[in-house]
C-alpha cells in the first residue's frame, strides 16, 4: 500500500511540472517546466515543448488576473525578457557542456 501512495505522489509531482498552453489560434501544446526564477518581484518560468525535438524553450511571467487566478503571460518588454533570459541561461544551463555533444 505504501508503494502505491508513493507512486501516486510521484505522478502528481510530474503532472504539476507539465503545462498545457493554448496559443492565439486555439492550438494546445504541452510544456515541461525547466525551472523558475525571481526577478524584480516577478516569477518567471522556463518551459520546453514536451514533443519538441530542439532545444528551444519559452519564458513566461506569472501574473494574477482580475479573478485572483495565476496565469502565464508573454513578456512584452524586450529589456525585461533579455535580463530574465540571461538569468535562466546562467542558472539553468551554465553546467551544460555544449562541446561534449
Amino acid at each position: 500500500m505504501a508503494e502505491d501512495k508513493r507512486h501516486e505522489s510521484e505522478e502528481e509531482l510530474y503532472e504539476e511540472e507539465i503545462f498545457t498552453l493554448t496559443d492565439e489560434e486555439g492550438v494546445e501544446t504541452q510544456f515541461a517546466l525547466l525551472g523558475s526564477c525571481e526577478y524584480e518581484g516577478n516569477t518567471y518560468l522556463a518551459l520546453m515543448p514536451v514533443d519538441g525535438n530542439d532545444d528551444d524553450y519559452v519564458i513566461l511571467r506569472i501574473e494574477v488576473d482580475e479573478d485572483g487566478e495565476e496565469i502565464l503571460a508573454t513578456i512584452e518588454d524586450d529589456d525585461e525578457f533579455d535580463k530574465v533570459a540571461d538569468l535562466f541561461e546562467d542558472e539553468l544551463f551554465s553546467d551544460i557542456d555544449h562541446d561534449a555533444e
